[in-house]
């Protein structure tokens, strides 16, 4: 697994693309951005669109959570960087998205506030207190905090390390943004869990007291919530992820274009595209 890794690392090129949250910058870590308005909205699309599709698919939500046209939207896909890896024709095969907050975030703010878990009596107050104390040590150590979710896999991509390797680029992109702790929650379907415990993800816990995995009856099945850091992945994998960070800093990435305040935004020709939560 790990040589495999490595050669697919060491031919990424294109095959890995960043999609840039708003008021991004093209001037910092880098080195390959691009400012495209419509080929971002229409990665967006296609990411919205494998999500709804392997969602469906899989019993996770319903026809009439989608879109009338079958994407996904969330509203993190409009504040997020997004991970996506593109198959030979150049569409998005494997997705994920990373949201940054400033270490000064609260439980209250985050996604996983409306987990299953934060509903249940006798479980809300220690995911409460759990999630508070990872806040607590990213402003210790001055790191961002940051949640990871929309994970997808094309059914053709599951039998290559796509999402192996989006998983790693979420620990390089920590890395390259200064460093980050966060969390993400993950489903036991084709050991995705399973997976980001190997690469260091962790469930989180309270004086001794594990949060549990549990069920999660909008998304029927069983999902853990994992923490990481993203300066302590497993031993194993600490060089294919600085491998990995260095490889960042030349992939593609798009990003939309950032309207200085008080300047009125151009009304373009041709549709942009919408986010709903």
């Amino acid at each position: 697994m790990e040589r495999l890794l490595e050669r697919n690392i060491a031919s990424l090129h294109d095959r890995l693309v960043l999609l840039a949250p708003p008021e991004t910058l093209p001037d910092g870590p880098f080195r390959n951005s691009d400012v495209d308005l419509e080929r971002h909205g229409r990665l967006v699309r296609e990411l919205q669109k494998l999500r709804g599709h392997i969602y469906l698919k899989e019993g996770a939500l319903e026809r009439h959570q989608l879109s009338p046209d079958g994407l996904h939207r969330a509203p993190e896909d409009e504040k997020s960087w997004h991970l996506l890896m593109l198959n030979p024709q150049g569409r998005v095969s494997a997705c994920v998205w990373y949201r940054e907050h400033h270490n000064h975030v609260y439980f209250d703010r985050l996604r996983v506030r409306n987990c299953a878990l934060a509903r249940t009596d006798g479980w809300r107050d220690l995911l409460w207190k759990a999630v508070e104390l990872e806040i607590a040590r990213a402003r210790r150590d001055d790191l961002r905090y940051a949640e990871v979710g929309g994970w997808a896999v094309a059914e053709d991509s599951r039998r290559t390390c796509e999402g192996v390797l989006l998983a790693l680029a979420v620990y390089s992109l920590g890395r390259i943004s200064g460093g980050a702790i966060g969390m993400t929650t993950a489903t036991a379907r084709h050991r995705s869990s399973s997976m980001l415990r190997r690469i260091g993800g962790r469930r989180l816990e309270v004086d001794g007291v594990v949060v549990p995995p549990y069920y999660d009856p909008s998304y029927r099945c069983v999902m853990e919530i994992l923490r990481f850091d993203s300066r302590e992945p497993s031993a194993s994998f600490g060089h294919l992820i600085e491998r990995l960070r260095e490889k960042l800093a030349h992939i593609p990435v798009i990003m939309r274009p950032c309207w200085p305040m008080g300047h009125t935004v151009p009304v373009l020709n041709h549709a942009t595209p919408a986010f709903a939560s």
